[in-house]
C-alpha cells in the first residue's frame, strides 16, 4: 500500500532534570530522522516535544536553544511540577503524529530502538508496544527488586497484568494516546487509561539501563512518590480484589446456612448433644459477618466503576490502521 506522504512519528520527552543529556538525545533522534530519509522510508520523525515539567536544572533553557535551531523540535513549558504523567499528557496533547513515542530525558531509552518498536507494531497489529527491559534497569538489586515488588502488588490487588510490564518507553497509536490523554485527570494513572481504549497491547525486550541511576545513584522515585503511583493505580483501576472479598463474604454466609441447617437436624434427632447459645450463636456471627462482607465487596465495586466513568473511561472508540500496511509492506521488503 503507498502512501501519498510518510506515516508521521511524534516523540514526547517530560523533563524534569536533563541539562546534561538533551543535547546528546536530540542528536540521537536527528541521526534516526535522517537515517529514515535517506533510506526513504515510508515514516517520517516529524517532531520531537520537548515538555519542560519546571525543570530543577537549566533544562528549560537548553530546550528553548534546541527548540531555536532545529524546526522540528517544539519547546513546552509546564507553570510548575506537576509530575512526569501530567507533562507526558501535556505532550502528547501536543503532537500531531500517526505514531506517538514516549521516552525519558537520561538515554536510557535509545532513539535507535524506536524502528524496533515499530517493526514490532505493524507485525502484531497492536496499537501500544511497551520496551521491556531484558535485564536489570538499576544494576541495584534493591531498587529493581522494590521495582518489581511493587508492579506485583499492584497486578495482585487490580488483577491487570500489563501492570507488570508498565514502562515510560512507549509507542503509541496518534488517536488513541490523544484521546486518552484527553480523558486524563488528576488521579487518572495514564499508562490504565491507555488500556480503557485498546486491548491490543505488546512488548517487546530491550536493552534499557539507566545510566544516571547507576552511576550516581540519583533516582526520580522515592517511597512517597511510590505511594502516590500505587494510590493512582488503585483510583483509575478496578480493584479485583474485592471481588475475592465478596466471593468469600458469599462463602461464609452459606457455610453459615448450611451449618445451621445441620444444628437443626442435630436439636430434632440429638437433642441432648446441644450446647445451648454459642453455636447458635456463632452461626449468627457468620452469618451477618458474611453478609456485611459481601455488601461492602459489591458497593466498592460499584464505587469503582463510578469511579472510572468519572476518570472519563469511555463506553467506545474507532480506529483506523490502514497505515499499518505500508510500514509492514516496507520492513517486509527489507534485509533483517
Amino acid at each position: 500500500m503507498a502512501l501519498d506522504s510518510p506515516v508521521s512519528i511524534s516523540v514526547v520527552v517530560p523533563v524534569y532534570s536533563g541539562e546534561e543529556f538533551l543535547t546528546e538525545l536530540v542528536g540521537q533522534l536527528e541521526r534516526v530522522r535522517q537515517d529514515w530519509r535517506e533510506r526513504q522510508a515510508p515514516m517520517e520523525l516529524s517532531e520531537v516535544i520537548l515538555v519542560d515539567d519546571s525543570a530543577i536544572d537549566g533544562s528549560a533553557a537548553m530546550i528553548d536553544r534546541l527548540a531555536a535551531t532545529h524546526g522540528w523540535v517544539t519547546a513546552l513549558h509546564l507553570m510548575r511540577n506537576f509530575g512526569q504523567h501530567a507533562a507526558t499528557i501535556a505532550g502528547v496533547l501536543h503532537s500531531s503524529g500517526d505514531w506517538v513515542v514516549t521516552m525519558d530525558e537520561d538515554l536510557q531509552h535509545s532513539p535507535g530502538e524506536i524502528e524496533t518498536l515499530l517493526k514490532h507494531v505493524v507485525r502484531t497489529g497492536a496499537d501500544i508496544v511497551y520496551g521491556k527491559p531484558v535485564s536489570t534497569v538499576h544494576e541495584a538489586r534493591s531498587r529493581d527488586w522494590g521495582s518489581r515488588g511493587f508492579k506485583k502488588l499492584m497486578v495482585l490487588l487490580t488483577g491487570n497484568a500489563n501492570i507488570a510490564d508498565f514502562n515510560s518507553y512507549r509507542l503509541l497509536r496518534g488517536s488513541l494516546a490523544r484521546a486518552a490523554s484527553n480523558v486524563c485527570g488528576y488521579d487518572t494513572y495514564f499508562d490504565v487509561a491507555l488500556l480503557w481504549f485498546t486491548k491490543r497491547v505488546e512488548f517487546r525486550r530491550l536493552e534499557l539501563k539507566d545510566q544516571r541511576f547507576i552511576n550516581s545513584g540519583r533516582s526520580g522515585y522515592n517511597f512517597r512518590r511510590l505511594l502516590t503511583h500505587a494510590r493512582r493505580l488503585l483510583m483509575t483501576s478496578q480493584v479485583k480484589i474485592m471481588r475475592l472479598f465478596g466471593l468469600l463474604g458469599m462463602a461464609i454466609v452459606a457455610v453459615s446456612m448450611l451449618a445451621a441447617v445441620a444444628l437443626f437436624l442435630q436439636k430434632v434427632l440429638f437433642p441432648a448433644t446441644i450446647v445451648t447459645g454459642w453455636t447458635s450463636l456463632m452461626l449468627a456471627i457468620l452469618f451477618f459477618g458474611g453478609l456485611v462482607t459481601f455488601m461492602v465487596a459489591l458497593a466498592l465495586e460499584y464505587l469503582s466503576t463510578l469511579v472510572q466513568a468519572a476518570h472519563g473511561k469511555p463506553i467506545f472508540f474507532t480506529v483506523d490502521r490502514s497505515i499499518d500496511a505500508a510500514i509492514a509492506d516496507y520492513f517486509a521488503s527489507q534485509p533483517e
